[in-house]
């Protein structure tokens, strides 16, 4: 049976046609250099963890296996976080700025071991605060800005002198990036940038990473200075700070759920955006490919792909590996 031509000038699907067309239109643009991958590391053997298939607590010798093993396939960033036992932890979490702590230790062997990684930490108190908390807890039961800004500083500035490239911090707390600047400045770290994370969310997709950290709270929640899920305006007044501040890139997180905040940060900032697919987001997605209704590898690199068309210019993402791996083969 014959077919008539429809007489469309326009057919988009010519810019579909081929492999090698698709990728000569490709709007967003995906390489391992965009991604950084979060390490953990602590005072044990290299151990899997349960809350995160693949991902692993790492000893400082595994993780700098591991920070090599991401930089062969292009991955050129990690930021640290610290597992800490118990018997480290203390209502001011003052392990946070011990110079002989083991993230001091971590960055410097790292940074010995692979001199162009970029290092960046985790800046907050919840892996060493015996409350939980990513600041400190007042008598009252609320969470003392001023003090833990204090306590901050001396954190920042304890993985600076270790040598970190960029200090993260994750804290929510008022005026921290304008305090850790000063203090960075004040000590000759002018070059330690600051990656604040201005858009941390109060959400239900930490829970896996609180599992890997030992690190949720023992009372209460995080409501109080982590944003409200409702919100998305608030992020900009957020980022106009934290930019005022001296923030060197600013910071989303969760990614997924809140696209349409990387995409309000993005078309209002004047420095770099990053987005964080937490520990949440990761489970998700490997439950599903284990269950054998999703493909992994494309499911990974369709929702990295998402978070950069959103407008984030760095991903933080437990995928960083794999999807640099992926990466490394022939987009089709």
């Amino acid at each position: 049976m014959a077919h008539a031509h429809l007489e469309l000038s326009a057919r988009p699907r010519r810019n579909r046609r081929t492999p090698a067309i698709r990728n000569l239109v490709r709007e967003t643009g995906l390489s391992p250099a965009h991604l950084v991958l979060p390490l953990f590391v602590h005072r044990g053997p290299d151990e899997p963890i349960d809350s995160m298939p693949g991902v692993h607590r790492w000893s400082v010798e595994g993780l700098i296996g591991e920070v090599g093993r991401a930089a062969a396939l292009g991955v050129e960033a990690v930021v640290l976080f610290e597992a800490a036992p118990d018997e480290l932890k203390t209502p001011i979490g003052d392990e946070a700025w011990n110079p002989d702590g083991l993230i001091p230790q971590t960055v410097a062997a790292v940074k010995a071991a692979h001199p162009a990684t970029a290092v960046m930490t985790d800046v907050a108190l919840d892996p060493y605060n015996s409350d939980g908390h990513d600041g400190i807890v007042a008598p009252d039961g609320t969470i003392a800005n001023d003090e833990t800004v204090d306590a901050l500083c001396r954190q920042a500035l304890t993985h600076a002198d270790a040598g970190a490239d960029i200090v993260a911090p994750s804290d929510m707390m008022d005026g921290r990036v304008g305090a850790i600047r000063k203090t960075l400045d004040q000590h000759g770290h002018t070059e330690t940038g600051i990656c604040a994370y201005t858009a941390k969310y109060a959400s239900s997709f930490f829970g896996p990473f609180r599992g890997a950290l030992d690190s949720a709270p023992r009372s209460g929640d995080k409501k109080t200075y982590q944003m409200d899920p409702a919100n998305s305006r608030e992020a900009l007044r957020e980022m106009e700070l934290d930019i005022a501040e001296g923030a060197d890139m600013v910071m989303v997180k969760p990614a997924g759920p809140y696209l349409d905040v990387v995409r309000r940060l993005a078309d209002a900032s004047v420095v770099p955006v990053a987005a964080y697919q937490v520990s949440g987001e990761y489970l998700m997605v490997k439950a599903a490919a284990a269950s054998g209704w999703l493909d992994e590898q494309s499911i990974i690199i369709e929702t990295i792909t998402g978070i950069r068309r959103a407008g984030a210019d760095v991903v933080l993402t437990y995928f960083a590996v794999q999807a640099a791996e992926m990466l490394a083969q022939p987009l089709t």
